[in-house]
This record gives C-alpha cells, sequence and structure tokens, in this order.
C-alpha cells in the first residue's frame, strides 16, 4: 500500500511538473495564461509540500526534498513547511526538514518564527530542537518580536528560559 501511494505520489509530482515546464516552454497559449498555469501548478505543489509538513507525512517530505523542492518554500501566507510542522507538532518532520537545511530563523507575514509557533502550541521537545540556533538577531524590523519577548506575551518566559539553560547546558541534546 505505502509503494502505491509513493507510486501516485510520485506521479502526480512529476505530471505537475511536466505541465509546468510545458506550460512555460510552449506557446499553448498567451504568456499570460501560461504563466498563470505555472503559478497555480507551483502552488498547488506547495500546498501538498505544506500539508506533508503539517500531518507529518515522511515520505512525501522526502520525495519532495529529495527531487530538489526548495526546503524554505512559502505558502500564500508566508509560512514555511518547517513552521507548519513546528505550530502541528510535528517533530519528525522538523528534524527531517532541519535536515534538509531549513532556515528556522525564517519569519512569517507577521513576523513569527516556527520557534514562536511551537511556544505557542506548548511544543517543547520541537522548540528546543529551533532553540539551538538563537534568530533574535534577525528581529529588527519595526513589529517583529525576539523569542523572549514572544515568550512573555503568551505567558511561556519560564519555559522559554528552561529550553534555552537545557541547549545550552547539552547542545546536542536539541537535535532530538
Amino acid at each position: 500500500m505505502k509503494a502505491l501511494h509513493q507510486a501516485v505520489f510520485a506521479s502526480i509530482l512529476a505530471f505537475s511538473s511536466a505541465f509546468a515546464t510545458a506550460a512555460e516552454h510552449q506557446d499553448i497559449s498567451p504568456a499570460q495564461s501560461g504563466a498563470s498555469v505555472q503559478m497555480n501548478s507551483q502552488q498547488e505543489l506547495t500546498s501538498l509540500f505544506m500539508a506533508a509538513a503539517k500531518t507529518g507525512n515522511q515520505d512525501v517530505l522526502h520525495e519532495f526534498l529529495k527531487n530538489g523542492f526548495p526546503v524554505d518554500a512559502r505558502n500564500a501566507q508566508g509560512y514555511t513547511a518547517l513552521m507548519m510542522a513546528a505550530y502541528y507538532g510535528q517533530s519528525e518532520s522538523v528534524s527531517t526538514l532541519l535536515g534538509y537545511g531549513a532556515d528556522r530563523c525564517l519569519r512569517d507575514d507577521k513576523g513569527n518564527t516556527a520557534l514562536m509557533g511551537a511556544l505557542l502550541k506548548m511544543e517543547f521537545s520541537i522548540a528546543k530542537q529551533l532553540r539551538k540556533v538563537d534568530c533574535d538577531a534577525n528581529a529588527k524590523a519595526p513589529g517583529q518580536k525576539t523569542a523572549a519577548e514572544f515568550a512573555q506575551v503568551i505567558g511561556q518566559e519560564k519555559q522559554l528560559q528552561q529550553i534555552i539553560e537545557a541547549v545550552e547546558k547539552n547542545p546536542s541534546e536539541a537535535e532530538k
């Protein structure tokens, strides 16, 4: 059954990529229409990728990533797959995405990081994974909070401090 799911997904991915490429390279319609088809195809692929991160579907995540899908692709709201996985408590997906080089310091359209999503949902083991790198230096734009400021707003400052201390005490533990 797993092989069937992988075959179906691979076929969809291949067809979508081929269709987007064909629409781009062939003048089968006015240029604007071809660009529109390609954009819709890319949005559909991004939606599938985000859904895999949100639900913890490792097979689909690996298929996308091993075929060169950008690990830091964003959806219409500015979320990355890492943000989705962190928010929805998918620690294995978080590990997979970090392993493929996901940028844990990226911010969504509201200025929030994956760490902030994990803190909000009280996913402290994921927060520990994400806190391995301090992203607060990037909180320079107006309205962007540091992780400590965000934790204070949501009443999780003690938990964040414990995570920071644990990561500093045993950095290898944060990777689990």
